[in-house]
């Protein structure tokens, strides 16, 4: 059975470690000296690394970790050191699983998911209570992969790469005031922060019980995305009414 840890780097941000016996895959190692550590301390040699997409925080760590490891590094193509790039609908098996490849484009373009072992790997495409910024995509892109995110079994795991989700469920219910389980949400992951400990993984069911950006079509979330854009009619035009109210909202 394959065992998943977060590794924290920076400020907010996770390096998921899967491990199966003494090897590990690692998911977007933007620091390489905690990830090297963990990997020592757990006696875990690297088999292989899988990047979501180019962002720095990402990727920055790939040149120390080739330097110290010779492992295969599956992401998109044209990102600096991925030796292996993969697209949308490939399988790799890895650690005696397979992962399907699914491109999810929004935050960046080039941005993929992996989903394999009941979790999904998502970057910063799927966040636990949000989704990422649109640096390059559009909102009909970005709505259209996280329905592909939501299509998933609601017990798979979701390892997305930051730990913003206290901020994105103050939003969340300021959206949907009267989620119940949203409410019963923040309660339980302020606590495990207040412990310094990880909201993540979530799962594909908790979000979409409880993440705005997965209930478009919900009458109170359309409601307050109309008080934002009244124009606002489609599933779509939903989405970037309230990715446009949160990038403002304090």
């Amino acid at each position: 059975m394959i065992r998943i840890s977060a590794v924290p780097i920076f400020e907010d941000n996770y390096i998921w470690v899967l491990q199966q016996g003494r090897y590990a895959i690692a998911v977007d190692p933007g620091d390489a000296l905690p990830l090297i550590h963990y990997l020592k301390e757990n006696q875990l040699e690297l088999a292989g690394v899988l990047i979501t997409h180019h962002h720095h925080d990402h990727v920055d760590g790939l040149p120390v970790l080739w330097s110290h490891y010779q492992m295969p590094v599956f992401g998109p193509a044209g990102i600096k050191n991925v030796s292996n790039p993969v697209q949308d609908g490939e399988t790799l098996h890895l650690l005696g699983t397979d992962f399907k490849v699914m491109a999810v484009p929004g935050h960046t373009l080039d941005h993929l998911a992996y989903v394999g072992a009941d979790a999904l790997f998502c970057g910063d495409t799927l966040f636990a209570g949000g989704c990422g910024r649109l640096f390059e995509g559009s909102a009909a892109q970005m709505y259209a992969s996280l329905q592909r995110l939501a299509a998933l079994p609601d017990h798979t795991l979701v390892c997305c790469t930051h730990e913003y989700t206290l901020a994105n469920l103050k939003f969340a219910l300021a959206v949907e005031p009267d989620n119940l389980a949203l409410q019963e949400r923040i309660q339980s992951d302020t606590a495990l922060r207040e412990q310094a400990l990880p909201t993540l993984p979530s799962s594909i069911g908790k979000e979409k019980a409880s993440n705005p950006y997965l209930r478009c079509n919900q009458v109170d979330v359309i409601h307050a995305a109309q008080q934002q854009n009244p124009q606002a009619e489609t599933a779509v035009d939903v989405f970037a009414a309230l990715r446009k109210w949160k990038d403002n909202f304090r």
